[in-house]
């Protein structure tokens, strides 16, 4: 799938009629029912096993993180759930090894537990904005690798996403969020910077994927920009890729054009957002 194919089906989607935007949303809510059921079944048999599942989720400001992990935790058990997102670290924190902080919250025995954001600051915003230096940078990258892979061996499921959206996808967002007022949360003077580093935020995400990407731990990408489509797919690029008790094996398979592995071809035939 092309960016202009991509593109073409965002224009496509505006020209819809009420109709049809009422056909695609009742669509829509049909198969999330579907595939939270999945979740729930998958949930009950990392219970039964005692297996340990962490979900990392990273993108631009405006993204769809919270959205996504909302409708992935929905109707799972809140004592085997966990989400964790970590504020700006404190001056003990600072001190502290990088990965330090984020130990604690790694998941125990039955539990899945999903990070929004998480190391990668130290890969993404951190290097943009200037909050690591050059040596701090280079040494999160001579780690991340060893660390994921002692998380791996130590029998924790880790599934890293990125959720990839077009720059003025990100645009239309930011401006949304400014004028209603049940998100004014997440508004802040990021927002700004993050339009205007655009190319600074794409460069650093090509480090990241070129130098954190493993076959024991490899970057994800959900083509984001329609965010109802994006959710699905997560959630199918989940479920897809466990196994667990009573799986509809046909009804979990992603869709290779919206969610795939990261490959470096990607990144030239517009798959990947410039």
């Amino acid at each position: 799938m092309t960016k202009i194919k991509k593109d073409h089906s965002i224009k496509a989607h505006a020209s819809l009629t009420t109709e049809d935007k009422h056909a695609e949303k009742a669509h829509y809510k049909a198969e999330l029912h579907k595939l939270q059921i999945e979740l729930v079944k998958l949930q009950r048999d990392i219970i039964r096993k005692n297996e340990k599942i962490l979900v990392i989720l990273e993108g631009r400001d405006s993204a769809g993180k919270d959205g996504s992990i909302k409708r992935v935790i929905e109707h799972l058990s809140p004592r085997e759930t966990r989400v964790v997102a970590l504020s700006k670290p404190s001056d003990k924190e600072q001190s502290q090894w990088y990965f330090q902080r984020y130990i604690e919250h790694l998941p125990s025995a039955a539990e899945m537990v999903f990070f929004n954001r998480s190391w990668y600051n130290r890969a993404g915003v951190e290097k943009v904005m200037g909050f690591c230096n050059e040596d701090q940078y280079e040494e999160f990258f001579a780690e991340v690798s060893h660390f994921e892979g002692m998380l791996v061996r130590s029998g924790i499921h880790l599934f890293k996403f990125y959720l990839d959206i077009s720059r003025d996808e990100q645009k239309r967002r930011l401006e949304a969020r400014k004028d209603d007022p049940l998100k004014q949360w997440k508004t802040s003077p990021i927002d700004e910077k993050a339009v205007k580093h655009w190319k600074d935020y794409s460069e650093a995400r090509n480090i990241m994927f070129a130098r954190s990407h493993s076959p024991f731990a490899p970057w994800i990408v959900v083509n984001a920009n329609d965010k109802k489509t994006a959710r699905l797919q997560l959630i199918k690029g989940i479920l897809s890729r466990l196994s667990y008790l009573d799986k509809d094996e046909t009804g979990v398979l992603p869709d290779p054009s919206i969610i795939f592995e990261y490959d470096p071809l990607y990144l030239e035939n517009g798959m990947i957002q410039a």
